[in-house]
Formats: C-alpha cells, structure tokens, sequence
C-alpha cells in the first residue's frame, strides 16, 4: 500500500482533522504501543499500520 493510499483511507474513515489527531496522539499496541506516525518513522509499512488501524478502531471489512 502507498503512503498517499494510506492516509486517504484515513481521511475518508475518521476526516481529515482527526485523522490527523489519531496518528499523532493515539498509541496503539499492536504497533508495539505506537502512533500511527511513529511506526511509519520507524519503517512499519503502511499496509500493516492501516490493518492495526482498523482493527484497533472496528473498521468494517469492506475498507480493509
């Protein structure tokens, strides 16, 4: 998954202004207790952050 792929998923489920929130202030464990632009830092790829993603917040399996 592309970066840009990645953060218009993010705009589309939670808008642009609390996506934007959710991946800086939000830890989520299965990151290794991380933010969303944490990992994306550190070299995690941004299929298995948006897959942590949806599962940490319920997404439904038609955005996965």
């Amino acid at each position: 998954m592309r970066l840009s792929h990645f953060w218009n998923r993010m705009h589309e489920q939670f808008g642009e202004t609390y996506a934007e929130s959710l991946a800086r202030d939000y830890v989520i464990e299965a990151l290794g207790s991380r933010t969303v632009y944490q990992a994306l830092a550190e070299g995690v790829g941004a299929k298995e952050v948006w897959r942590a993603v949806c599962d940490t917040f319920n997404l439904p399996s038609t955005v996965r």
